[in-house]
């Protein structure tokens, strides 16, 4: 599932810190009003800010667009970034 996932195409988009426009995402596992936690084809993007609100969302094709003020973005994990030492080790 993972080659499925890497496969997809990863854009984000920031307007004005206050509305963010996501492709390439799989699943939203959790959100609230502060923190918003997104499954992209380039890893977990954790999307901090205050009154945040997923105004769509679309697992069909890939696409979230979240509203609020964004303070913050970060991604904790990327598929392609295994080394030697971890594909040796499987």
């Amino acid at each position: 599932m993972q080659d499925i996932q890497s496969q997809k195409p990863h854009t984000l988009t920031l307007d004005n810190r206050d509305k963010l426009t996501l492709t390439g995402v799989s699943d939203v596992p959790g959100f609230d009003e502060q923190t918003v936690n997104v499954l992209t084809s380039q890893g977990t993007l954790i999307i901090k800010g205050e009154s945040l609100h997923i105004s769509r969302l679309s697992l069909d094709t890939g696409e979230v667009s979240v509203d609020g003020r964004i303070n913050s973005m970060q991604y904790l994990g990327d598929n392609r970034s295994k080394g030697l030492v971890s594909k040796l080790f499987k």
